[in-house]
């Protein structure tokens, strides 16, 4: 296994970031096939497997947050890695095994980001992408960038977001992926927004828009399960949140809710503490009070750092009106509720 063998798969070489992702929109795949002397046959049947323990542990993540995933994920990861290291396989089979490598590094990464560990998650997700090359499958290249777009937004430099989410996007030229497309663009278009690139923003958003009434197109990965109407809207809610138009962002925020599944618990606390942040920043401190209520019933069991940010914002937000008694009623239940998180 020419290259993936003799280097690990979860570290970055010398190049710097940005040269790193617009690397991939052209490296090549490496050759994947291994003849290891005495190596453990790696079969369809076991890569199934494996694939449906990456995807179990995906929606487990949607529902209760990725806190008392990564180590679980980390361990998954490693035996991958250790079949990559001493496998038997054909180059066929190689290319699944890292595909199916990328995809759970790729998530192993989220969960280690959603848990705040973010310097683990952006070796990760680099990684992540190495992997992706070599299984030849340009929308895993895509998923990787996609969340070293979310790192860049959140953690990093918001550039590294809008060049990662573009530069998936031409490594998708060729996809029919509209779900895929437009999942980029919102990242692309938060990064824009934490740039305070107004114009920018709202064109990513609008195509996002439109390509999400598309439906899923024939490459849709099935891997990329939230991209929704919801979820758009939610996205277009926290870029007008971070270009400080809350009155805009608390209406995007509205109508996002009703779109989002009930299913997905993280997501929708996640959505509705911002939504409830906009509400009181653009003076509708009742509403953002019912709103943040409703957060604080759902969030019982989502393990999740990022989340615990966004309840600290909406927080935060409410003490400016603690004369009002829904907010100081909402600072009071807060303040229960993150001393039983921290704990």
């Amino acid at each position: 296994m020419n290259g993936l063998n003799r280097r690990s798969v979860i570290a970055l070489g010398g190049a710097g970031l940005t040269q790193y992702i617009l690397q991939a929109a052209v490296a090549p795949p490496e050759a994947v096939a291994s003849t290891a002397r005495n190596g453990i046959s790696v079969s369809d049947q076991l890569l199934t497997s494996l694939q449906s323990t990456t995807d179990a542990l995906r929606q487990a993540d949607a529902s209760h947050g990725s806190g008392n995933l990564a180590r679980a994920a980390t361990a998954h990861l490693k035996v991958l890695l250790r079949f990559l290291k001493e496998g038997d396989f054909n180059e066929a089979t190689g290319r699944r095994l890292a595909a199916v490598t990328a995809d759970t590094a790729i998530q192993t990464g989220w969960y280690h980001f959603d848990s705040g560990a973010h310097t683990v998650a952006h070796n990760l997700l680099v990684g992540a992408l190495r992997a992706a090359h070599a299984s030849g499958d340009s929308r895993l290249r895509a998923g990787a960038l996609s969340f070293i777009a979310i790192h860049g937004y959140s953690a990093g430099d918001p550039r590294d977001a809008v060049t990662a989410a573009r530069t998936a996007r031409q490594v998708i030229a060729d996809q029919d992926a509209p779900a895929l497309h437009a999942m980029l663009l919102t990242r692309q278009a938060r990064g824009h927004a934490r740039l305070r690139e107004d114009r920018q923003a709202r064109t990513a958003l609008e195509e996002a828009q439109a390509l999400c009434a598309r439906g899923r197109g024939e490459d849709d990965p099935h891997w990329l399960y939230w991209i929704n109407p919801g979820e758009i809207m939610g996205q277009t809610g926290s870029c007008l949140l971070d270009l400080d138009r809350p009155d805009q962002a608390a209406q995007a925020f509205a109508d996002a809710r009703n779109a989002l599944s009930s299913d997905e618990i993280r997501t929708r606390a996640q959505f509705l503490s911002r939504a409830a942040t906009a509400q009181m920043r653009a003076g509708d401190v009742d509403a953002g009070s019912a709103t943040g209520h409703e957060v604080l019933a759902l969030v019982s069991g989502v393990r999740s750092a990022r989340l615990d940010d966004n309840l600290d914002t909406m927080l935060a937000e409410a003490r400016r009106y603690s004369s009002a008694t829904p907010a100081q009623e909402l600072v009071e239940r807060g303040q229960a509720v993150m001393e039983e998180r921290a704990a």
